[in-house]
């Protein structure tokens, strides 16, 4: 079986081999490292939202895609958890990282299962999950970035905006999931 070369799959795996570049000009010791690899994670970031209209506006959404997609976006983020938990090493970082990557397997496991009992619609992605995303994806840019003390807190303060939203969209996904499988079991 290939894979279709859609332009949306294009932008995905472009995502996925941003990752190794990513964290390697983060580490690299040279000047603007940070600002470098956040710029990198912002690019990444923007080829998601690009893909995702893409897919549906061409009429290019394959299984592939639908697979690949989540995956990408998911090591790229949880690259990026990891990262400025070691960077910035406090509690104030690590149990937030913890929280969304704890949610995101505990959801993905969700998903899959859901999807077994024929129940996926229950787990679907919802708004508050596109807007936990977004602050997600913009606490990450301006820690990664670490440009000032100005952005750092905006993006401390987007962090636990996230962290609050992952924690609500992970909740109202459990209780969804429980009422369904109650209601399918009835």
């Amino acid at each position: 079986m290939t894979m279709p070369l859609t332009v949306p799959n294009m932008l995905t795996l472009l995502r996925v081999l941003l990752i190794p570049v990513f964290m390697t000009s983060f580490y690299l010791p040279i000047e603007h490292n940070y600002l470098v690899a956040a710029f990198i994670f912002w690019f990444a970031a923007g080829t998601d939202i690009l893909d995702g209209y893409l897919a549906r506006r061409l009429n290019q959404t394959t299984k592939f895609g639908a697979f690949l997609d989540p995956v990408a976006d998911k090591v790229m983020v949880a690259c990026a958890l990891l990262m400025i938990t070691q960077d910035y090493q406090n509690i104030w970082v690590t149990v937030p990282a913890v929280i969304m990557i704890g949610r995101e397997i505990i959801i993905s496991a969700l998903r899959e299962w859901m999807a077994e009992l024929g129940l996926r619609d229950t787990v679907a992605v919802s708004v508050w999950g596109k807007i936990k995303t977004a602050a997600q994806m913009l606490s990450l840019i301006a820690l990664l970035s670490r440009y000032n003390e100005t952005v750092i807190n905006i993006g401390f303060g987007l962090l636990y905006i996230a962290t609050a939203l992952t924690i609500s969209s992970m909740v109202s996904y459990l209780v969804a999931a429980a009422k369904s499988v109650q209601a399918s079991d009835s």
